[in-house]
């Protein structure tokens, strides 16, 4: 159990560290945005259903080594084929995000991605969920709560 815990934690903490990609629209509400991306993925699930495909990597064969002893005996230790690994692929996810692309796109949102705020810029606005999309620059960034919400900062703007 420690393992795993070990191995969790900074899974954890590196994924806290990348960009925000969500649905964007100047003055809606997030909650709204919420709300439309899931009947939009509802939607584009029943218009490009899961299509997983089992597939396997080809194999990999490791030759023998030959070792020899200060007599001058060698010995040689037969090579050994190492199966493909198995796995899952769903043959329809590309689609199925274009379509679920195209239909947030109709209502009106794009997607955008933001970086993770630095600690200063963090530490000079008070943390405050958000909850209506405010203007964006190249300078926008994001603080995320443990809750899953998150908080969008543009320096120099309220917000």
């Amino acid at each position: 159990m420690k393992t795993v815990l070990r191995l969790l934690i900074p899974i954890l903490v590196l994924s806290s560290c990348g960009p925000l990609s969500l649905y964007y629209r100047e003055g809606e509400s997030v909650s709204r945005m919420q709300t439309e991306t899931t009947k939009c993925q509802v939607q584009a699930l029943k218009d490009v259903p899961v299509a997983n495909q089992v597939r396997q990597s080809p194999p990999t064969y490791w030759p023998g080594r030959t070792y020899c002893d200060g007599r001058g005996r060698c010995y040689r230790n037969p090579g050994w084929w190492e199966p493909g690994r198995v796995y899952t692929v769903d043959v329809n996810k590309g689609l199925r995000n274009t379509v679920e692309a195209q239909c947030m796109a109709a209502k009106g949102f794009r997607p955008v991605s933001l970086p993770p705020c630095r600690q200063g810029v963090k530490s000079r606005v008070p943390a405050v969920r958000t909850s209506v999309f405010p203007p964006l620059s190249t300078e926008s960034c994001f603080v995320k709560f443990d809750d899953g919400s998150f908080q969008i900062i543009t320096p120099g703007q309220a917000g």
